[in-house]
């Protein structure tokens, strides 16, 4: 994968949050796979803004819930 993004997330604090759903359980409600998931936690990967849409719906939550881009100064 490229360079590490500076969109941070709360992907795995929403997660177990919603009774600890699984990173598989999230990749299926998003139709992707677990490995993107985990790519996503850890800051390796930046969703679409389809898919980060879809992410913040599974959790029903607004969008900047789940993911945060840092204000420039």
């Amino acid at each position: 994968m490229g360079k590490p993004t500076r969109v941070t997330n709360r992907v795995r604090a929403l997660r177990f949050a919603a009774g600890e759903m699984t990173q598989a359980n999230l990749a299926d409600r998003v139709g992707v796979t677990r490995q993107t998931v985990i790519a996503i936690e850890q800051g390796r990967y930046s969703p679409s803004l389809e898919m980060a849409f879809q992410i913040a719906r599974a959790f029903n939550v607004p969008l900047d819930d789940v993911f945060q881009y840092p204000e420039v100064k």
